[in-house]
């Protein structure tokens, strides 16, 4: 079974990537969908239709086959490789992909509210919330990288800074965009 572990974990490997990418768009698709119900009518129900169905075919054709693949070949390489549950950098990894888990599921749940015309969050959170992926993406590559090598002070650090990053990013584009409603 060894001569397929670099097989199996070219797929996860592939699966991850296009987990993540279904991940970084949805919440685009769905700040899309909520700006569009501020506009007024027919533009916001013919901007609503088209979004869901481009949500719709993202969530169901490439983001949870993905997912689903991608968890199936991790399980895959635990077993060909047991020693990995023993790791340290592994139980961290894992607690990150329940986080990654519970976040994609949060996302359906937005995702099923959006499809029955629920608007309940705002844009500006959704752009917010857009950045989980991205935190738990650095998290999971910077374990899986260093291994025990990782200074935890440096990494907490780094995510924190990320993430401050990121709001900065947020309100920076939030004030451009308040000056030039095309942006």
């Amino acid at each position: 079974m060894q001569e397929y572990y670099n097989y199996i974990k070219s797929l996860h490997l592939i699966f991850v990537i296009t987990w993540f990418a279904g991940l970084f768009y949805i919440p685009r698709l769905f700040i899309y969908h909520i700006e569009a119900w501020q506009k007024p009518s027919p533009e916001k129900e013919i901007l609503s239709k088209q979004l869901k169905l481009m949500t719709k075919r993202l969530w169901y054709i490439i983001t949870w086959p993905s997912a689903v693949l991608c968890v199936l070949f991790a399980i895959w390489l635990l077993i060909l490789i047991p020693s990995w549950l023993q790791q340290p950098w592994m139980h961290i990894k894992l607690a990150f992909v329940v986080l990654l888990i519970l976040y994609h599921l949060k996302n359906h749940q937005i995702f099923k509210q959006l499809q029955r015309d629920e608007v309940k969050y705002t844009s500006k959170f959704m752009r917010i919330w857009n950045e989980g992926a991205t935190l738990i993406l650095f998290a999971i590559v910077f374990l899986v990288i260093l291994k025990s090598t990782f200074n935890w002070i440096f990494g907490v650090v780094g995510i924190v800074v990320l993430g401050i990053l990121l709001m900065l990013g947020i309100k920076l584009y939030k004030s451009i965009r308040s000056k030039n409603p095309n942006a």
